[in-house]
């Protein structure tokens, strides 16, 4: 499913119009963004939690050359999935 299929799936679910169920969805993705962007964990109970976490510096290799390369470490959005959507899964 991709975004507007999501926004077409919500729209017929809740009788709102296509543009503003497009304009609650950015605005909802946005912010959860720029949360977990600060460090900030958002938790939907039930569904899940975003939040930050550090992927440690490691040492790569080119699979052509041979050759060896530090990665550095960085930054990586994590979405942990909440007991209800696991279940729902299964």
């Amino acid at each position: 499913m991709n975004k507007s299929e999501l926004v077409t799936a919500i729209s017929s679910k809740t009788k709102m119009s296509k543009s503003q169920i497009e304009t609650l969805l950015d605005a909802t993705l946005e912010i959860i963004q720029k949360t977990v962007s600060k460090g900030e964990e958002v938790k939907l109970v039930g569904f899940g939690s975003f939040q930050k976490t550090k992927r440690m510096a490691k040492t790569g290799r080119n699979p052509k050359t041979g050759e060896t390369h530090k990665i550095p470490e960085t930054s990586v959005p994590r979405f942990k999935p909440g007991k209800d959507f696991k279940d729902s899964v299964k």
